[in-house]
């Protein structure tokens, strides 16, 4: 015996949705309703042919007491769900803006957890070891890898200024550029910041800090002068600024004869010629082959 549901009327909106239907049988010896059988399927309810079925075995069922005088009970309870529930948006709680740099930040500030020291130049920086390995990949091999230091809760570091490690270490913690090099903060001077910045260059390169690299390069190009040119540049050669050596050239093509004057009277010219030769003779290339186009 079979026991069919069939969708005999829909409303003007078809939609696809899904079914649940439940048979249960009347058991007259102990006047109880029994689950004869439960299927729950995914149909699409704008064809109006579909039906939901459950097969029923008579014989079992005179058997066991649900047939009497040839009289069969049956409760069926079907659940249609028309639609998912859409969340809305307009009654959502804003989400906060992401504070994970203010807090490491924090973490870097309170030396909270510290399980390396540096040392620069006598002073003491603590540090969080997964932090740095996570941020350069020279730190993760000086801490965990082949390079790493025999004591490795304390490292000194050579041929590097304090300040340019404290920024070093703010830039690895909040992944932004110390106030003190930025354009809009007064607590360094136009030639002290340049200065700075060129410091944190190389510092980035050599710990494989290519986003702080890169940065530093921007901020390079925009402050380019008579007096800084030539060492910029050589500073551009030494550490593969592709970008600041072209800043550098750009410039000097588009220099006043004035200009050009003052680059080869300053003091940085005169030691990039004798240091870098070549170095000089291709920057005067170039600037004059990009001045005659």
């Amino acid at each position: 015996m079979v026991v069919g549901l069939e969708l005999m009327e829909l409303g003007r909106k078809a939609f696809t949705a899904r079914v649940s239907s439940t048979i249960s049988l009347f058991h007259w010896p102990t006047k109880r309703f029994s689950l004869s059988s439960s299927v729950a399927m995914s149909a699409n309810l704008s064809d109006p042919n579909y039906f939901v079925t459950h097969n029923i075995n008579r014989g079992e069922m005179e058997a066991s007491g649900y047939v009497v005088d040839d009289s069969l009970i049956i409760k069926c309870a079907l659940t249609v769900i028309k639609e998912p529930y859409v969340f809305e948006e307009a009654h959502a709680e804003e989400v906060p803006p992401s504070e994970i740099t203010d807090q490491l930040g924090k973490l870097l500030e309170a030396k909270e957890g510290a399980d390396v020291t540096f040392e620069v130049q006598g002073e003491e920086f603590p540090a969080h070891k997964l932090v740095l390995a996570v941020r350069s990949p020279v730190f993760k091999a000086m801490l965990y890898g082949p390079m790493m230091e025999k004591d490795s809760s304390r490292i000194v570091i050579d041929n590097m200024q304090p300040a340019v490690f404290k920024f070093l270490l703010h830039f690895i913690y909040t992944d932004s550029m110390p106030a003190a090099v930025m354009d809009d903060d007064d607590f360094l001077d136009e030639d002290d910041k340049k200065e700075v910045t060129k410091h944190l260059l190389v510092a980035a390169d050599r710990y494989g800090m290519i986003r702080l690299k890169l940065m530093c390069e921007s901020i390079l190009c925009k402050h380019l002068d008579a007096e800084s040119i030539a060492t910029t540049l050589a500073l551009a050669n030494q550490h593969t600024c592709s970008g600041l050596q072209d800043a550098c050239i750009r410039f000097l093509a588009s220099s006043s004869t004035k200009i050009l004057d003052d680059v080869v009277a300053s003091r940085g010219y005169n030691q990039l010629k004798r240091s870098c030769p070549d170095t000089v003779m291709e920057m005067w290339e170039k600037a004059s082959r990009l001045r005659k186009t």
